[in-house]
């Protein structure tokens, strides 16, 4: 008997053929092309085409991290990202992929496949910006909060999806990594010598610590909505529209998904538009900066607007008045602040970094680095006197703006 605790190339048709869910998406009577393809630092990814033109992907966990096989990491992940996108599906199928299995036995994942997508980030990284994608973004965190929060779903079911979807080995990783190993000393740490005292400035910022251990313990304990749990630009596909193919936008590996703050979506989002800014700077494209920079409202008022066209659907109305949607909203965009800026400097100081600064010249990182952790710490600490997501992307801005440095001849 095959084993398929561990899939391969060569194994793949002989497990497609076992999966009857599977009959209807793909053939496998005949010849298959089977390409294994990276996805990061967690599982084996596969992408599967038939000679009649179908295509799946197969995402199977693994029981440690791909790069770094002496550390464990639960397989259960894929049942909860399962979970997590069967739920986001039915409640916005137009921007994930659709899911066609899943083999709790063999913690595999059937997904579509979005070849014809590329990598928001990557994009990002080679100029090509993608605006429209923002506003999508919005859209879907907005549908989902909203759907799978105590307004749009009933109220013991959504407790029952709750503890369905406790995540708690991934959520320590983010527990670990965003708020609190960028200050402290910690093997996972590494950032240029020139940059070292601009992490020592943060350490030794009182009233920063103090906003990222409230952030943290937010993180922890708000189980607003069930949220994809690592919105960054590396999951997020993106597609633009021409001849006779639409525009799309895609959320995926939502394995880090649990009922948590709505607002850390958005912020993990917008932290990274930070960065991606930032990267253009360095290579002389402020415009192009400047066009990035509007990302975060774009994101942000296409949330707004979507929850608020939403809210008259809410299940009870007798004391959720339009008062408390204020409120609500408010706190979500004081919550995506904290956690843009959190991400940012988390991306910088800390583990599996963003290749939007690390690709660059050390020169140039320099500057691009300093600025992002200026202007996460801003977003923590200004985002009251700050209060819209204009005003801060203008002082991020000029925070990065006032960073950049330049080879000198």
């Amino acid at each position: 008997m095959t084993d398929f605790s561990q899939l391969s190339v060569d194994t793949v048709a002989a497990y497609l053929a076992q999966r009857p869910a599977l009959a209807a998406r793909i053939r496998t009577d005949g010849p298959l092309d089977v390409v294994e393809v990276g996805d990061g630092n967690l599982n084996l990814v596969f992408i599967v085409h038939d000679d009649a033109g179908s295509s799946l992907v197969l995402k199977q966990s693994l029981p440690h991290v791909r790069t770094d096989p002496s550390w464990p990491m639960t397989r259960e992940r894929s049942a909860r990202e399962a979970l997590v996108l069967r739920t986001h599906e039915a409640a916005d199928a137009e921007h994930v992929p659709a899911l066609y299995d899943f083999d709790s036995a063999n913690y595999v994942l059937a997904i579509e496949n979005l070849s014809d997508h590329a990598v928001w980030r990557g994009e990002l990284n080679e100029a090509r910006v993608h605006g429209f994608a923002a506003a999508e973004i919005g859209r879907y965190i907005a549908r989902t909060a909203f759907h799978t929060s105590v307004f749009g779903l009933d109220p013991l079911e959504q407790k029952r999806l709750a503890a369905a979807s406790i995540n708690p080995e991934l959520c320590q990783i983010t527990e670990d990594l965003v708020f609190t190993e960028p200050y402290i000393e910690h093997p996972h740490n590494a950032v240029l010598p020139e940059n070292e005292p601009d992490v020592a400035a943060l350490r030794a910022d009182r009233a920063l610590l103090t906003e990222i251990g409230i952030a943290k313990y937010r993180f922890m304990t708000s189980a607003q909505s069930l949220i994809h749990g690592d919105l960054h630009t590396g999951s997020v596909f993106v597609r633009d529209g021409s001849d006779g193919v639409s525009a799309s936008v895609r959320a995926f590996d939502s394995e880090f998904g649990f009922f948590g703050p709505t607002g850390f979506d958005l912020g993990a989002l917008w932290g990274n538009f930070v960065i991606a800014a930032a990267r253009a700077l360095a290579l002389g494209a402020p415009d192009r900066a400047s066009e990035i920079l509007t990302l975060p409202a774009s994101l942000w008022n296409a949330f707004e607007a979507e929850f608020r066209s939403l809210w008259p659907s809410r299940l009870d109305p007798r004391v959720w008045g339009d008062e408390v949607l204020e409120s609500l909203l408010a706190e979500f965009r004081q919550d995506a602040a904290v956690y843009a800026g959190a991400k940012a400097i988390r991306r910088i100081i800390g583990f599996a970094k963003a290749s939007d600064i690390e690709t660059l010249d050390p020169v140039l990182r320099e500057g691009a680095a300093r600025g992002v952790l200026r202007a996460g710490r801003a977003l923590v600490l200004e985002r009251r006197a700050l209060d819209t997501v204009e005003a801060l992307s203008a002082e991020t801005a000029a925070i990065l703006a006032s960073t950049v440095t330049r080879f000198e001849f």
